[in-house]
């Protein structure tokens, strides 16, 4: 099968399209015919290097950790899924990813993909839904009524954070460009802020933070918060004793595979509650430029890399 991988890790140059043995799936996975992937900056750290300290990854690597497809094996011990099941997964970031034709996945990982959504669009879920759920959900534990700020609300993440900070019944605050205003207030947004003519730090009494940013968007952010509030970061571990300085409590996600999360998402996009913006599509041998648009840091939803027909 094909395979996109890093022999070792640096720039876009390292992307190579290989020949590779098709996966076999032990008794607890199943292989999964990838029609489509997608690309999320995680993908681009983990080719840079960045992360091998936490992730120690061997090479070479199969990058990309979003996939949807078809069923075409499974394990023994699988029960819950069977061949032919048209599925999607972020499945575990520490194992070779989706950027192949076929990926071998642990069966507890992976969900039946929503019937309404392409394959496009669910290879767009699973990373950056389940990073937003998990981030306002499980640890920030948003609550209706309550008011939150989600920086970065036309990024992918973003996007599904303002959905499902609306269908909880919170107040949304988002920062985005001036081009993204319409789309973040279309996804449920109350008040755009064009973090280019308008700073955020003038807000108060804010709930919960949802930083995607880090940096100086994170250090302005502290003073938002009203005593008790909750900020919860995914790029950049927000520090403990400036958040107990504030009267807050800081949290930092990094996303897990969940199948249960997966099948509630998939209901929320099967009952129209849930949209999946595309920015772009590649092909398998266009990962490189693939990775370039997502280094931008520009782009308008998800970034999907088309595997097969």
């Amino acid at each position: 099968m094909k395979a996109v991988q890093i022999n070792d890790f640096g720039g876009r140059s390292r992307l190579t399209l290989n020949d590779i043995a098709i996966p076999t799936p032990t008794e607890n996975e199943v292989l999964i015919k990838v029609k489509s992937s997608s690309v999320n900056p995680v993908d681009w750290k983990i080719r840079e290097g960045y992360l091998q300290p936490m992730l120690n990854h061997s090479l070479p690597l199969t990058l990309g950790w979003d996939v949807s497809g078809e069923v075409v094996a499974i394990g023994e011990k699988v029960h819950n899924l069977k061949v032919g099941d048209a599925v999607y997964s972020r499945p575990d970031i520490a194992k070779n990813g989706s950027y192949a034709e076929y990926q071998s996945v642990c069966a507890d990982e992976v969900a039946l993909k929503p019937s309404s959504l392409s394959w496009q669009e669910a290879a767009g879920v699973p990373l950056a839904a389940l990073t937003a759920w998990q981030s306002i959900y499980e640890i920030a534990k948003l609550e209706a009524g309550e008011r939150v700020l989600i920086h970065a609300g036309s990024g992918a993440v973003g996007q599904f954070a303002i959905q499902l900070a609306k269908l909880r019944g919170a107040y949304v605050y988002t920062t985005t460009s001036s081009r993204n205003t319409e789309l973040v207030l279309s996804l449920g947004a109350d008040q755009s802020i064009d973090y280019r003519q308008e700073g955020f730090s003038e807000l108060k009494d804010i709930d919960v933070v949802f930083d995607t940013i880090g940096g100086e968007t994170q250090a302005n952010s502290w003073s938002t918060l009203k005593q008790g509030g909750r900020l919860v970061a995914i790029t950049e571990n927000p520090d403990e004793a400036t958040a107990a300085k504030h009267g807050v409590s800081a949290f930092f996600c990094f996303v897990q595979p969940n199948r249960k999360q997966l099948k509630k998402l998939a209901e929320l996009a099967d009952a129209g509650q849930l949209k999946v913006n595309i920015d772009s599509e590649f092909r398998l041998d266009q990962v490189a430029q693939a990775h370039e648009r997502s280094e931008t840091g520009r782009a308008q939803g998800k970034i999907i890399i088309n595997v097969s027909p």
